[in-house]
């Protein structure tokens, strides 16, 4: 019998250290599958990674594109400025042309109406008149240079597209 309870305590030991062993496994197959997790993990973050190299590709490309909105803007801004000052100018011109030519037709008036009318007087009426049909010509011209304006890159995409 004495054999008995030894064989007893020494399968009761070797049970102990198959527990202690499939213990030990388990925990060297939880490391097994915390290295799958990492990896798992890993494969993510290169995805988000890949994701977030994109998104910065697309931040830049907005950026390019809206700098490059930008300077047109301001190139076009700049033209019209330009544009503008010109017809400010030609109706300015055309405003004091106008003036010259009501005056030198408020003399004819006085000059016919006392009946003498002086060579000068006329002269002077005619160069008004002269002057703001000048004036007048000038700043349809400033206006059709505006309306030319815009329509040259219209017509430059039309031919780089056909």
């Amino acid at each position: 019998m004495s054999n008995v309870s030894d064989l007893e305590r020494r399968l009761s030991r070797a049970l102990d250290r198959i527990g202690k062993l499939a213990e030990g496994l388990s925990a060297t197959a939880l490391p097994a599958s915390d290295a799958a997790d990492q990896e798992a993990l890993r494969k993510e973050l290169t995805a988000e990674r890949a994701k977030s190299a994109q998104l910065a590709e697309r931040v830049a490309a907005l950026r390019q594109r809206q700098e490059s909105s930008f300077a047109t803007l301001e190139r076009r801004l700049a033209r019209m400025t330009e544009q503008l000052d010109l017809q400010s100018l030609e109706m300015l011109r055309l405003k004091k042309a106008n003036t010259k030519l009501i005056e030198a037709n408020r003399q004819l008036r006085e000059g016919h109406e006392a009946q003498v009318i002086e060579p000068s007087t006329i002269n002077r009426s005619l160069i008004a008149e002269l002057e703001a049909l000048r004036a007048e010509r000038a700043a349809e011209a400033a206006e059709m240079e505006d309306v030319l304006g815009e329509l040259k890159p219209l017509i430059s995409q039309e031919e780089a597209n056909g």
